[in-house]
């Protein structure tokens, strides 16, 4: 139940995946491998000692191997997403997918594996013999009835967590959402009357769940395609019978007579909006078809404005999205080494679910709703899929009922230090740069791409535009529809082109840049051939007359040309511009400034490049601290060209500065809080440096590029910070994931000095 309203080119995908290593995950050693020495501990014969002790003590496996933070996502292909029965091979990128969640939002590793059986005893025989490797097991994508089977054996067979996502994942969120519209309307789980349209593997798991919460069974009717599921018929499997009642009724239509809540797990257009009127006061609407509801929130509140409506999708309020469950309730459940994810583990994640959504949201949950704060009420009674809280709250909360029902083997003694310990898990950048995207649909700008004909460019504009991130503005020649046409768009004449040889408003661009530069030896002719045959000085000009609301250039020329012709155009703020790269780590993010601009900075200007940064850091989700970087860590060894680093310091110390920093310092000293504590206690740092001012272009520039050449896409930018105008100029070696990127933080700029 995660379907989105990001669309996309089959080309643009089939790139995604392709591109560089095939496929998105891959196993990077958690251990130095360099010399023979490190090889020797981490094979033979250095690796016989962890084996004897495991085999002496089977739960140490636990502290010397990766089982206790690792996690199969297994599937058949039986049911995959909306595509159906396609087999194993086929669901291996969806696979892959899921690993790549558990990583991202909890911090929990995970392998993919394809089962290419059918049979549900021999997936259930292959599953089983698997425990030895795994702290846990996530099923996917297997079809009702068999993942019933599968699910139920494995977990009486196996002694680690077994959880079926299609059933369980829904039924949590779903299960949060219903507490919270309860609470709204003034209504007890255990008064309330719901219909269950659907009797698949989530239908079934939400029923069953919502019942072990308080909801009484003889006030839910549960229908297939065959109408109500009642006591009378005889055509029902064991898991449909479980749920039959004594009643007259037989239609989804009768069912809905009355009722307080309908749960829709079924089929596009199923619950039609004649029926709804029907339904009791302030009726409660889940309607979760993927990828199209059973009805939309739009015909529902036409049918009852006082309706309470959730989908599964994330155009709409209240999104019943997985990603909000299965993440934390596999990291609450590793963490005290469960045996099982049971009931009460399950109603502890949907509580505290629930409770996040009734509490005040973080400035960064704000910003991707374009500054307004979701308030908890009738359109979010979820919360967002985004917020940093989660990975805090809800595996506490899985912990702690795994150890009050007895199945954790590790219990925490200290749950403030574990919670603790869950937001050191967390980059706030990352959650971040995430928000920033859901910002940039929530108020979606016109971002110039002045690069139009380049390939590179135009994937980037096709997944802006298919994003819902904004509107991709081309400058370029006619040809560009023909380069979108082949990267697989099927209307190229649904994007905007702006041709610099016979757009009408070039007059416009020449007005304006000529009256910029008349007085600085231009001539009226040389700036008309400016604008017609250089593409920076047409868009920089267009931005510059509110044609559109930022721009993007840069990946066919340096960086230093690029930002020479957009400053002909656009002025710059009080301070000269600078660049800062951003380089993303799994549980901390460095910037470095300034890597573009300035070749040797001043005092002043490094003292302002600090204060520039440590605000950037701070929309980052970064508490800012600053370091000065050099070759010397204060005066050692002994160096002659530190004094604008000294300088810069003392001015900062001089002005009402909010944020820490110091220097000089070497950036293996600052990036390493525990040797400032130990060599230097009088550094005024509270914890590593997140920030390093570099003391020229020359080191900085090249530290970002040979980041970058090893890190790849976990180095970001130059961010151009300084400009008047949201103009961004990425590096020429940008990938299209890049662009999209800057286009997202440049929209983002422009909503900023909007709301300014």
């Amino acid at each position: 139940m995660s379907e989105s309203n990001v669309k996309f080119s089959e080309a643009e995908a089939l790139h995604f995946h392709s591109r560089g290593r095939p496929g998105k995950i891959e196993i990077v050693a958690s251990k130095p491998m360099a010399t023979q020495r490190d090889l020797s501990l981490a094979y033979s014969p250095g690796v016989a000692v962890p084996v004897r002790a495991i085999a002496e003590n089977p739960a140490s496996a636990y502290d010397y191997t990766a089982k206790g933070n690792l996690v199969a996502v297994i599937s058949n292909g039986t049911a995959i997403l909306g595509l159906g029965n396609l087999g194993a091979l086929a669901s291996k990128p969806v696979m892959e997918g899921k690993a790549v969640l558990f990583k991202r939002f909890a911090d929990v590793d995970s392998i993919d594996l394809e089962l290419d059986t059918e049979d549900p005893q021999r997936f259930i025989d292959a599953v089983a013999l698997l425990e030895p490797s795994f702290g846990g097991i996530n099923l996917e994508d297997i079809a009702a009835p068999d993942c019933f089977v599968i699910e139920q054996t494995l977990r009486e067979r196996m002694n680690i967590p077994v959880f079926h996502d299609d059933q369980h994942g829904t039924a949590i969120i779903t299960a949060a959402g219903l507490i919270n519209a309860c609470l709204l309307t003034a209504r007890e789980l255990s008064a309330i009357n719901v219909v269950v349209n659907g009797a698949g593997a989530a239908a079934i798991a939400c029923t069953e769940l919502i019942k072990a919460m308080g909801v009484r069974g003889d006030k839910v009717i549960m229908c297939d395609r065959s109408g109500v599921i009642h006591k009378g018929r005889d055509d029902l499997d064991q898991w449909k019978s479980a749920h039959a009642v004594e009643t007259e009724r037989r239609t989804l239509a009768d069912a809905l007579q009355g009722a307080d809540v309908f749960l829709g797990l079924s089929a596009a257009g199923a619950l039609k909006a004649e029926w709804v009127p029907a339904m009791a006061p302030r009726p409660i609407i889940f309607a979760m078809a993927n990828p199209d509801p059973e009805i939309t929130p739009p015909e529902a509140k036409a049918a009852r404005p006082d309706a309470i409506v959730a989908t599964g999708r994330s155009d709409y309020p209240n999104q019943v999205n997985n990603v909000l469950g299965f993440p934390f309730i596999f990291r609450g459940a590793l963490d005290v080494r469960a045996r099982a994810i049971n009931d009460e583990m399950k109603i502890a994640a949907a509580e505290a679910l629930a409770r996040l959504a009734r509490e005040p949201v973080p400035d960064e949950v704000s910003a991707a709703y374009g500054g307004q704060s979701p308030r908890f009420g009738a359109d979010y009674i979820i919360p967002a899929p985004f917020d940093p809280r989660l990975l805090e709250v809800v595996p506490a909360a899985v912990a702690e009922a795994a150890m009050r029902s007895g199945v954790a083997r590790l219990p925490i003694d200290n749950m403030a230090a574990y919670r603790q310990s869950l937001r050191a898990r967390l980059n706030p950048t990352v959650s971040v740069l995430s928000l920033a995207y859901e910002a940039a649909k929530t108020s979606p700008k016109r971002v110039l791409f002045a690069e139009g004909e380049e390939k590179n460019v135009l994937r980037a504009a096709i997944a802006f535009k298919d994003g819902g991130l904004g509107t991709p503005v081309l400058v370029g020649r006619d040809e560009v529809y023909d380069h979108l046409r082949e990267l697989g768009v099927d209307d190229p004449s649904g994007f905007e082109v702006l041709n610099s040889r016979n757009s009408p408003l070039v007059g416009r661009a020449v007005d304006h840049l000529y009256a910029k530069l008349q007085r600085r030896g231009f001539l009226r002719r040389e700036i008309e051939r400016l604008v017609n045959q250089d593409r920076n000085y047409f868009a920089a000009a267009m931005l510059a007359l509110g044609e559109a609301d930022a721009m993007i250039t840069g990946t066919t020329r340096p960086f230093s040309q690029s930002l020479r012709q957009v400053q002909m155009v656009i002025g710059e703020e009080s301070c000269a511009p600078f660049g800062i790269n951003i380089v993303v780590g799994q549980n901390q993010t460095v910037l470095i400034a300034d890597t573009a601009v300035t070749e040797r900075p001043t005092a002043a200007e490094l003292a302002a490049i600090a204060e520039r940064s440590a605000a950037f850091a701070r929309r980052m989700g970064q508490e800012p601290r600053v370091a000065f970087a050099s070759y010397t860590t204060f005066g050692n060894p002994p160096g002659a060209h530190v004094g604008a680093l000294r300088e810069a310091v003392a001015l900062l110390d001089s002005r009402q500065t909010d944020f820490e920093y110091e220097g000089e310092m070497s950036p293996d000293v600052a990036l390493n809080h525990e040797m400032q504590r130990r060599f230097y206690p009088f550094s005024r740092l509270t914890g590593p440096a997140n920030i390093l001012i570099m003391p020229g272009l020359q080191s900085a520039n090249l530290s970002a590029k040979l980041l970058r050449a090893v890190g790849g896409e976990n180095v970001l930018g130059p961010y151009l910070v300084g400009m008047s105008l949201p103009v961004q100029i990425a590096p020429m070696t940008a990938t299209a994931t890049d662009l999209v990127t800057l286009a997202v933080l440049a929209a983002g700029e422009a909503e900023r000095a909007k709301r300014a």
